[in-house]
């Protein structure tokens, strides 16, 4: 039995050193975007999908790694991607303690910019809601475009179902 167990400790144990220098050469810093990032993400933030923070969490813990902080209800997730040509450095998903579950993500551009980005890509308009220096710009399916610092969040959030039974 020891004969057996010995060669695959050995084999796990360079599996194991295999995935820490694979995680070593990526850092800190964000992972590449998977190909499907752009339907799966981009559409949850038009708020064109379902959304279900379990299936977003699996998806870009997968994708990215495991997020970077917890933080205001929700798990945030460093990335190296692209939306509607624009960059996008983290999304951020719902964690169970709201009634909203959410998807959002963070891009290196003004509202403006955005907004304007996502109309020529997909023909989706985001509306100033009033007449302030800084509006929150919403789509008719209801997503978002908000100030954050000199960068712009777009999300969606949505009230959660309620439980079966219920």
């Amino acid at each position: 039995m020891a004969r057996l167990t010995e060669p695959l400790a050995r084999s796990w144990r360079h599996a194991g050193a295999a995935c820490a220098a694979l995680l070593g050469l990526t850092g800190q810093g964000a992972w590449a975007a998977p190909s499907t990032f752009g339907p799966v993400i981009g559409s949850a933030l038009l708020c064109r999908s379902h959304l279900d923070n379990a299936y977003f969490q699996s998806y870009l813990v997968e994708a990215f790694g495991p997020s970077y902080k917890h933080e205001g209800g929700a798990y945030w997730f460093k990335a190296d991607a692209s939306l509607w040509g624009t960059p996008v450095t983290d999304i951020l998903i719902s964690d169970d303690t709201s009634d909203l579950v959410f998807v959002g993500a963070v891009t290196d551009t003004t509202p403006d910019k955005l907004e304007q980005a996502i109309r020529a890509s997909v023909g989706v308009r985001h509306l100033p809601a009033d007449a302030s220096a800084t509006p929150v710009r919403e789509s008719a399916p209801g997503s978002r475009i908000v100030y954050f610092d000199s960068k712009s969040k777009i999300y969606c959030a949505k009230y959660k179902p309620l439980p079966l039974g219920r």
